[in-house]
């Protein structure tokens, strides 16, 4: 997996994102997910899949992208940690979180009975697996790359009916057949803010840190990556591995810490990767929004202690003991 530089075309912003890109069609949680993070009025535009919404901001098209990261039931999506892993560079800037409300749409005049194919993003289908196999048995839903794509489909006669957000049947001029069918209640996604390298968020004191660490094949290579964080007493949020897909049975690890990489221990823990891991990629600190706070950290991990332990250390060297 490459880690390359940044190229001409993710190169520095000092100025606040004002052109944004999405995942679409219009009507998807990405789309609501946006306006919760920066409102209605800036200019926006979908795109198909979440690689074309990050190629949209590598390319200078957009000044940053939001796209879905993972969900709290079906885990991480695939495409935006490959697309984060690969390529020029890009920061999270912000993360939003959403809790998805799902409807079962058709066109006008189509009864539940009636319904003889459904499509959606694979992890709405999942998200209601259970419903549609109680109320629609022996159907074989079909995947779409989003929601809202999913509800064009059906208005254009491809599918019966669709999994989307009621935002998204009203836009594509369909009619519930059924709603709040998900089969767990309180389950939501978690999409990122995403722009060229530039400016970090400041630190709030209650961050994350969100990186991508490539280890070989060797004994002991995730516990070399775990130790360093343990040792600053720094507490992993999220952690999962990943192909490179470059080379056969060398995998990156995808991680989500506490703190913000301008405090000591986050630092140096990302130094100390960078040694031990064939290579690392920052993918940005930012605000915490999933309304939980970072753990304490302890006395010996503060950066008053960094300081004082690097002060010890210089005078040691200079022989002033």
């Amino acid at each position: 997996m490459p880690m390359d530089a940044a190229s001409p075309d993710a190169r520095p912003t000092s100025t606040s994102p004002t052109r944004f890109a999405y995942l679409g069609p219009e009507g998807t949680f990405a789309e609501a997910a946006l306006s919760r993070a920066v409102g209605d009025s800036a200019p926006r535009s979908p795109r198909p899949t979440v690689a074309a919404a990050l190629a949209a901001v590598r390319a200078g098209e957009v000044d940053a992208a939001l796209v879905p990261f993972e969900n709290s039931i079906e885990g991480s999506v695939p495409a935006t940690m490959d697309g984060l892993a690969d390529g020029a560079p890009l920061l999270i800037t912000r993360e939003v979180f959403l809790e998805p409300t799902f409807v079962l749409a058709a066109r006008p005049g189509t009864a539940l009975p009636d319904v003889r194919s459904v499509a959606s993003h694979p992890h709405a289908l999942a998200q209601v697996a259970r419903w549609l196999a109680e109320h629609l048995p022996g159907l074989a839903p079909q995947s779409e790359t989003s929601t809202a794509g999913s509800a064009e489909a059906v208005a254009g006669g491809r599918y019966d009916a669709a999994v989307c957000a009621p935002i998204a049947a009203q836009r594509y001029g369909l009619v519930p057949l059924a709603e709040d069918i998900a089969d767990h209640r309180g389950a939501v996604t978690r999409f990122v803010l995403v722009a060229p390298p530039g400016p970090l968020p400041a630190a709030t004191g209650n961050d994350k840190t969100s990186l991508v660490a490539v280890v070989s094949d060797r004994t002991g290579a995730l516990l070399d990556v775990l130790r360093e964080f343990a040792a600053r007493g720094i507490s992993l949020t999220r952690i999962e591995s990943r192909p490179t897909r470059e080379r056969r049975w060398v995998y990156s690890f995808s991680l989500d810490c506490e703190g913000h990489v301008a405090e000591a221990r986050v630092g140096e823990t990302l130094a100390a990767l960078h040694r031990v891991c064939d290579d690392v990629r920052f993918l940005g600190s930012y605000p915490r929004s999933d309304e939980r706070e970072n753990r304490p950290v302890a006395e010996d991990a503060t950066d008053d202690a960094f300081t004082d332990a690097d002060a010890w250390l210089s005078r040691v060297r200079a022989g002033d003991l």
